[in-house]
């Protein structure tokens, strides 16, 4: 899986120089640095984005902020981007990359929670990056999903687990993580208010776009 990863990463665009040096930094100086999304999983969200030019993007998640930078590289020429960050340590990174970047007119990061957070934000969103704790999948999709347009897109990041979501990957009672992220892919399955597609990108990445 490493060779084919590399391969992948290898036949892909290169980061930016901001991007490269958001993921080295994020590597030396922060904790569980494999939450970034990295080089190629990041070429996707771009790519995904410019598809989509999206006016409106939600994130739940920011970490750094590297995603971030990636989804709004797509944005239509008026688009902005919401973040939520529950990590106050990761708002002075955040904001000075944000900035590096050129756009802090465009990226607004919220610090704190999103299930407080979202209810207050009035806007119809055409893209939603959930990437934050697995346990409140389910509850940040039904939270959002009427908020999306029609035809708009929700992508929710590791929907794999490392391996975990796998009917035959035996999960102990208390991987509480691992059967929240089982049961979400389950359910989404079954949603007939959205089609999906599941991308073993990375960790695993679930397209879903509103009916």
């Amino acid at each position: 899986m490493d060779e084919l990863n590399t391969y992948a990463e290898a036949h892909t665009s290169p980061e930016s120089d901001v991007l490269r040096r958001l993921n080295r930094e994020t590597h030396v100086q922060v904790l569980a640095p494999r939450m970034l999304s990295g080089h190629l999983q990041g070429r996707l969200l771009s790519m995904i984005s410019h598809m989509v030019r999206p006016r409106r993007i939600l994130e739940l998640g920011t970490f750094t902020g590297y995603s971030a930078l990636c989804l709004a590289e797509g944005l239509a020429p008026d688009g902005e981007l919401h973040t939520v960050e529950q990590n106050p340590e990761l708002e002075d990174r955040i904001r000075r990359y944000v900035a590096e970047a050129d756009l802090a007119e465009r990226i607004h990061l919220h610090i704190g929670q999103a299930l407080d957070l979202v209810p207050s934000f009035q806007e119809t969103w055409d893209l939603v990056f959930i990437d934050a704790d697995k346990i409140n999948n389910d509850a940040y999709y039904e939270l959002v999903l009427p908020h999306v347009r029609a035809g708009g897109f929700i992508l929710i990041d590791n929907v794999l687990w490392s391996g975990k979501a796998l009917a035959s990957y035996p999960v102990k009672p208390a991987d509480k993580d691992a059967h929240a992220v089982r049961a979400f892919n389950d359910k989404v399955q079954q949603d007939e208010r959205v089609e999906n597609v599941l991308l073993p990108v990375r960790d695993g990445i679930l397209i879903v776009r509103k009916r």
